[in-house]
This record gives structure tokens, C-alpha cells and sequence, in this order.
């Protein structure tokens, strides 16, 4: 049987690895406010800023992951300490991935700022945004606090993601119809959105991680999908999405 000594060693080990892991997911989610402010303000200087400082979440990523080896090499937890360790080493990933979409984010506003802004695109882009932002806060909650209810929560809110992204992808193709000198701009709008709205799929990954860790399975149900930009028509009358 372990002795007190251990198991207080692991707690202590798995307590470095959540404080991580929060302060990893802090900061990305700062990095997508502020791509997106760099695109809304036109601010070159905030988007070079967001670039630098994904350095700091990859450095992050790799202390974790390397903590995380450390802990299943000399610790070798059973059942819900393994899924832990393991859950950790997902969760770190996933940050790490929505902080590269976030620097994507602001190197494709350095080129935006040059060109005028295209209809209210910025303002669906915010609002895409700050519901991302509210998922990946919520979620890192759900995680220090292994909170599966708030987890499956998140999890239903990407649905809303998906339908804003869809509706951002077909008033984008419509701008580039009318105009193609808008086509180098809202090719740029296109990828941002897509970035946030892969940023929202990370979030919810990291929802079904705290399922794992909590119940030892994947969800019962697969994660609710609506974004139909990839079957949406385009013909010289309208955009229209198919059911194909």
C-alpha cells in the first residue's frame, strides 16, 4: 500500500500540473482577445505582441508534457490518478493549438489593417470571439474543478459557434460576388473565422477530456456539429448550402 509520503507527492505533483495548465489556458485565451482586438483597433503592435508571446504557451506545453512523462515513469498511477496525468497532457495540446490559431489570427490582421474594413464582418468576428472566450474560460474552470455538467455545458455551446460561423462564410461569399476587389480581404476574414471557430472545437475537446477523467469513457453522444461552410454553394445568383 503507498505510503502517505507518495500519495502526498503525487497530489502535490497533479496540483503543479492544474496550476499549469491554468495559467497555459489564461494566456491563450488573453492571445484570441487580442488578435481580435488587433484586428478591430487596427493595432499592428498588439498583433506583434500576440505572436511573441506564443512562445510562452509552447514553453508551457512542453513543461507540462514533460511533468506529465515524469509522473507516469516514477509515480506509475492506476485508474483515476492515470486518467488525470493523461488528461493534463490532452489539455495542454489542445491550449497550445487555440494559442497557434490566435497567433494565426493576428499575423493575417497585420495584412487586414492595411486594407479597409469589409461590411460588419469585424463585428461577427467579435461576437464569434467573446463567445469562444466564454467556452475556453468555463472549460478551464470545469477542468480545476472536474466539473463533467458545466463540461457537457460547453460542449452544446459550439453549436452557436458553428451557426455564426456558417452565417459569417455566406456573407463573406456574398461580399466577394459583389465586388472582387473584396476578394483579398475576406479571403483573410475567411481563415480568421475558421481559426475561432477550430478554437471552439478545442474547447470542447477539452470538455470531453473532463468526461474521460471523471467517468473513465468518451461522452454518450458525439459532439452536436452545424457548421455547413463546407457544403456551401456559390453560383452567380446566391450562396445556398446543400444536404449533401
Amino acid at each position: 500500500m503507498p505510503s502517505e509520503h507518495i500519495v502526498s507527492s503525487f497530489d502535490n505533483d497533479l496540483q503543479e500540473l492544474n496550476h499549469l495548465i491554468a495559467t497555459m489556458g489564461g494566456l491563450a485565451e488573453l492571445q484570441l482577445e487580442n488578435s481580435v482586438l488587433s484586428l478591430i483597433r487596427r493595432d499592428g503592435e498588439l498583433a506583434e505582441e500576440v505572436r511573441d508571446k506564443d512562445k510562452e504557451i509552447d514553453a508551457m506545453e512542453a513543461q507540462v508534457h514533460m511533468q506529465a512523462v515524469k509522473l507516469l515513469g516514477l509515480r506509475q498511477p492506476m485508474a483515476d490518478d492515470l486518467r488525470m496525468v493523461i488528461g493534463a497532457f490532452q489539455t495542454a495540446s489542445d491550449i497550445e493549438r487555440i494559442g497557434d490559431y490566435a497567433r494565426n489570427i493576428a499575423k493575417r490582421t497585420t495584412v487586414l489593417n492595411q486594407m479597409p474594413p469589409i461590411g460588419s464582418a469585424n463585428h461577427a468576428i467579435s461576437r464569434m470571439s467573446n463567445l469562444v472566450r466564454g467556452m475556453i474560460h468555463d472549460v478551464l474552470d470545469a477542468y480545476q474543478t472536474r466539473d463533467d455538467s458545466m463540461a457537457h455545458d460547453i460542449r452544446l455551446r459550439d453549436v452557436e459557434v458553428d451557426q455564426l460561423h456558417t452565417g459569417l462564410f455566406r456573407e463573406l461569399l456574398t461580399y466577394m460576388m459583389e465586388d472582387p476587389r473584396n476578394i483579398t480581404a475576406c479571403t483573410h476574414l475567411l481563415f480568421i473565422a475558421k481559426n475561432i471557430e477550430r478554437i471552439g472545437d478545442h474547447a470542447t475537446n477539452i470538455a470531453e477530456h473532463i468526461h474521460m477523467i471523471v467517468h473513465g469513457s468518451d461522452p454518450d453522444s458525439d459532439r452536436p456539429k452545424y457548421d455547413k461552410s463546407s457544403i456551401t454553394l456559390i453560383d452567380s445568383d446566391n450562396v445556398r448550402t446543400t444536404d449533401g
